[in-house]
């Protein structure tokens, strides 16, 4: 899970409460002469920083002007309760935490309040969503930033991709290498995870970040974890689980969940209503 190390937190403290370094940088794996893929025309605008993760306002095909704004980031950076467990579905909680909305060059322009937790699971995959006291044409009109686009398609293998941290006001750029059928780490497991070729070489404070495909500009994942040690299966060293049941640790590697079946779960007024037709997210555990 990419919540920031102690270390990290206490370099924030120094530069002050909720500060991140000054300038926004992009890994410069993705910069170098030799790279096969060099920046995408991909900015800050719409992303926010969160106390302790990264994550962005986003929109979706259905969404109105008028509907209140929705921030997505992991089920495993929520602050309103512990993390989510195996099997657990946290729905509509009352929430009023604070978001730094930034503009293209990664400065903040507002504080964005959220009035609930809509949604968090770590569940088949690992997403948070805020719902928000301003709707989207507010926060175009009064700060001139627009929502990212969430996708409704199945991202493709191979395709360019940049993880926008608001939290680091830093990019990674790499490809999409692949699909874990299984990801498994501590007692959570999440389905056809997103995996990273080596160019994304995410840290601590990046759970939460926008996956953006290069190519269309949507968001098409959302960043949450990585192997770290080379351990097998263990909380920050996930491992790949196939249909046979074989097991693969890729130490180094990053992964992302796919985010594409969130719209179809979402109704008027940005309220997620899991009985929608075609919305597949985990349910709440019902008693008998």
């Amino acid at each position: 899970m990419r919540k920031p190390c102690l270390g990290a937190l206490l370099a924030l403290a120094l530069l002050g409460a909720g500060a991140a370094p000054a300038v926004a940088a992009t890994d410069r794996a993705a910069n170098s002469p030799t790279a096969r893929h060099r920046p995408a025309p991909v900015d800050f605008a719409g992303t926010v920083a969160l106390s302790n993760c990264s994550g962005s306002v986003v929109r979706l095909p259905q969404s109105r002007p008028d509907d209140p704004a929705l921030v997505l980031s992991n089920g495993h950076c929520i602050t309103e309760q512990d993390m989510p467990g195996a099997g657990e579905v946290v729905l509509d909680l009352p929430s009023k935490r604070t978001f730094a909305l930034l503009n293209a060059k990664a400065e903040k322009v507002a504080t964005l309040t959220a009035s609930k937790l809509a949604y968090a699971t770590m569940t088949d995959t690992d997403i948070a969503l805020y719902r928000l006291t301003e709707s989207y044409g507010q926060i175009q009109r009064k700060y001139g930033i627009k929502p990212l686009r969430l996708s409704t398609q199945h991202p493709r293998e191979g395709r360019a991709i940049t993880v926008v941290s608001g939290y680091w006001k830093k990019t990674y750029g790499c490809d999409v290498d692949g699909f874990a059928y299984r990801l498994k780490e501590g007692e959570w497991t999440w389905k056809d995870s997103v995996r990273y070729t080596s160019g994304c070489r995410t840290i601590g404070g990046t759970s939460g970040s926008p996956v953006i495909d290069n190519r269309t500009g949507k968001v098409v994942a959302v960043n949450n974890t990585g192997n770290e040690d080379g351990e097998r299966c263990t909380v920050n060293n996930p491992c790949e689980v196939d249909r046979r049941g074989k097991v693969t640790v890729r130490q180094g590697i990053n992964y992302a969940q796919q985010t594409y079946g969130i719209a179809a779960c979402v109704g008027r007024d940005s309220q997620v209503d899991l009985d929608r037709r075609g919305c597949r997210l985990p349910e709440p555990a019902r008693t008998r």
